[in-house]
């Protein structure tokens, strides 16, 4: 059945490729987005179909859709340490006056909505892996925390307007996600170590390279999204969103050297302030909920990655 769905940070690294899936699928996109991370570029394809409309507006200002809306899903917010420090101050905002306003509009639309929180609420975790029932270790006063603290705020918000107001909401803790229209200067381990190798640069590992993370490739993400928003009303998580499969940072920028062939060593550099030491989810409930686990392995996933930039981000 076709539904009209809204999309907010819907010309970005996932939610382009969000607005593709739901394109594929029969559905009416509103895509919204203010452009400060997101590009035009990532929808092209888009524009012109008579089931897409694309509309450049900040959430932190209200939003008036006429059209009667069945789904929101809420991306809107820079993702990459490097942005959302830019203006960390508005990076809070998007994450309060922005989610309120939409949670606003869904509660008008009678819509379901679904928020993009983060792996980051849980900080710099105590247990490994993380769990959703776990409350985090996260600084209040960091350079991160305006990310943070405003998606642990998003959350709060989410579930108070689903108690207060009945509202169908879904919260989805996404993990570290790679893959096509990352933005080369995205800011990310992952497009740094890519670009770096791909321009034979010695690549920059901060710390000594021990502190691990998880990579999902982002088809196996945005699949993940549906499955969650598509789920019985009672289902409201928060759920885990990532892939288990581990690896210490230096680990990632040997092999992303290796499949590059770059002539490139690494460099070693401090640790930024509050960096997880571990990050790896704990994806029991998706399994169980949604019926979803990655796919994707690194390699093909990096595979796919470094192509892409290989080629100027001109086709996927």
């Amino acid at each position: 059945m076709n539904k009209k769905i809204l999309v907010t940070g819907g010309a970005g690294f996932l939610g382009s490729h969000l607005c593709d899936r739901l394109i594929a699928e029969g559905d009416t996109v509103i895509c919204v987005d203010n452009l400060f991370t997101g590009s035009k570029k990532n929808i092209e394809d888009l524009l012109e179909h008579p089931r897409f409309t694309f509309i450049e507006h900040d959430i932190i200002d209200p939003l008036f859709i006429d059209e009667h809306i069945e789904e929101i899903y809420n991306l809107a917010c820079p993702a990459s340490p490097v942005h959302y420090q830019y203006n960390p101050i508005r990076t809070v905002k998007a994450n309060t006056i922005g989610v309120i306003n939409m949670l606003g509009l869904a509660k008008k639309h009678g819509a379901k909505i679904l928020q993009a929180s983060t792996s980051e609420i849980y900080g710099d975790p105590e247990i490994h892996p993380q769990v959703e029932a776990y409350r985090g270790n996260v600084s209040t006063i960091g350079p991160r925390a305006c990310y943070d603290e405003g998606k642990r705020c998003a959350e709060t918000l989410f579930f108070d307007y689903h108690r207060q107001h009945g509202l169908q909401i879904k919260v989805a803790r996404i993990f570290n996600t790679y893959g096509t229209r990352m933005q080369p200067d995205d800011g990310r381990v992952m497009s740094n170590f890519i670009m770096q190798a791909l321009a034979d640069q010695d690549i920059t590992v901060y710390g000594n390279g021990s502190q691990t993370r998880s990579f999902c490739y982002v088809s196996d993400l945005i699949d993940a999204l549906v499955r969650l928003m598509n789920t019985p009303a009672e289902v409201t998580g928060p759920i885990n969103l990532g892939n288990p499969a581990e690896c210490t940072i230096r680990e990632l920028a040997e092999k992303i050297i290796i499949m590059t062939n770059a002539n490139a060593s690494l460099k070693f550099e401090a640790l930024p302030t509050d960096d997880p030491t571990r990050r790896r989810p704990d994806i029991s409930l998706a399994i169980k909920t949604l019926d979803w686990q990655p796919k994707i392995s690194l390699s093909v996933g990096l595979e796919r990655t470094i192509a892409y930039f290989k080629n100027g981000g001109l086709q996927e």
